[in-house]
């Protein structure tokens, strides 16, 4: 069914995502302050080039939106306020809200898009759904790390494996140094690469 995208769900749906991409953009800017204000940087880090990459998609949802230039877009819209004391709680937030948007929200926006003709838009909305998976992926991850104290240090049977965000030292033993050999960097600068792998 072919409808002009004026009268279309699917130019609603665009504006959602829109407004979706730049608030999600605002809390995970926030979340990476507070990471490291805790000390832990490359989680700080890691909100932070998610929240570019959610900018990235917001842009993409705007300019699909090019040919409602000077017009004004209603719409209704439901947005997360997300636990904010721990890390752990931001990172787990993120990772719901992420799967939410993959699973529910974009898919049922681009079957929208297909059913109405709009076979870009669509495809947009698919491909954004499965980075958004791999953000909340990365999040979940992350947070389990973090809650059984797996984060900086591995059991007996294992070395972990971790990345200096700052130098790009890699590390290899059972957990991660105090100081980072090679630039000085505290130990927060770390990120567990095996995990984090997509």
């Amino acid at each position: 069914m072919n409808v002009s995208f004026k009268d279309s769900q699917t130019r609603e749906n665009l504006m959602k995502a829109f407004a979706g991409e730049s608030q999600a953009r605002n809390r995970y800017t926030f979340a990476a302050k507070t990471a490291r204000e805790q000390g832990l940087y490359a989680v700080g880090y890691v909100f932070e080039f998610t929240a570019n990459q959610e900018r990235a998609h917001a842009e993409r949802f705007y300019q699909l939106l090019k040919d409602m230039a000077g017009q004004t877009i209603e719409i209704c819209g439901g947005y997360p306020v997300d636990k904010q004391s721990t890390i752990v709680e931001l990172l787990e937030s993120a990772q719901h809200n992420e799967y939410e948007e993959a699973d529910d929200i974009y898919l049922a926006f681009g079957n929208t898009a297909k059913d109405e003709g709009f076979f870009e838009v669509a495809s947009a909305f698919f491909q954004i759904a499965e980075i958004e998976k791999v953000h909340g992926s990365r999040f979940g991850k992350l947070a389990k790390l973090l809650q059984n104290d797996t984060y900086f240090e591995r059991n007996a049977e294992e070395n972990g494996l971790w990345m200096c965000l700052n130098c790009g030292n890699i590390h290899s033993g059972k957990k991660v140094p105090e100081v980072c050999p090679v630039c000085r960097y505290e130990k927060g600068y770390f990120i567990p690469v095996r995990e984090l792998l997509v």
